[in-house]
């Protein structure tokens, strides 16, 4: 007989649709927390969260960019780019609502205890960001495409080269929250990593 949850949601073929892009998403953080693959995260077009209790970067440059997202709609991002960077305490969450079955959260954690993510030309596109943050050998107003100290302007990014940026030799961020809409490196490698889907909203913050 085939289990039927409250509201007529049937769970064994809820079950079907879900399982094969699990294992998928498993597969690919098991290469991921192996440093085997570049990341790219882009939730169709959602703002997703993104917690960091520590963060120390090298090589850091922010300039401004419009995401494109599914469907074409643009969305005025501020981009965060780091040469490289090192994170204790990573959390990254998304919810994204199913007809009839309501909302599923997709929750990774990694780097906590003794672990950390390493990650190489790191960018974060974001809309909002809060923290406790510490630059060294900043220079505020120098040209996005003038930026020497980061890793250059994203592949992906709608930026004008001349617009307004800032750089500095290294950054120190604690206690971070962020929405975002895009997050890309060369390299992430996820140490502890840890996935969770679940019923109802589980976020980061």
């Amino acid at each position: 007989m085939e289990s039927v949850a409250r509201g007529g949601t049937r769970w064994k073929r809820f079950a079907v649709v879900m399982v094969p892009s699990v294992a998928a998403t498993a597969a690919i953080g098991v290469a991921l927390s192996q440093g085997a693959l570049a990341a790219s995260f882009n939730v169709s077009g959602q703002q997703f969260k993104v917690s960091v209790d520590r963060l120390d970067g090298t090589g850091f440059a922010q300039y401004g960019a419009l995401d494109t997202q599914h469907g074409g709609k643009k969305i005025p991002v501020a981009v965060s780019a780091f040469k490289s960077a090192k994170l204790k305490g990573l959390c990254q969450s998304v919810v994204i609502p199913v007809p009839v079955f309501g909302d599923v959260s997709l929750k990774l954690t990694a780097g906590n205890g003794s672990k950390q993510v390493e990650a190489k030309n790191l960018f974060i596109d974001l809309d909002q960001l809060n923290a406790d943050a510490t630059f060294r050998g900043i220079d505020i107003g120098v040209a996005a495409g003038d930026s020497h100290k980061g890793p250059g302007i994203n592949k992906g990014d709608v930026a004008d080269p001349g617009s307004f940026g800032q750089q500095s030799d290294s950054a120190t961020l604690v206690g971070v929250k962020q929405t975002a809409w895009a997050t890309s490196a060369g390299t992430f490698k996820l140490s502890g990593l840890s996935m969770k889907v679940s019923k109802g909203k589980n976020e980061c913050f």
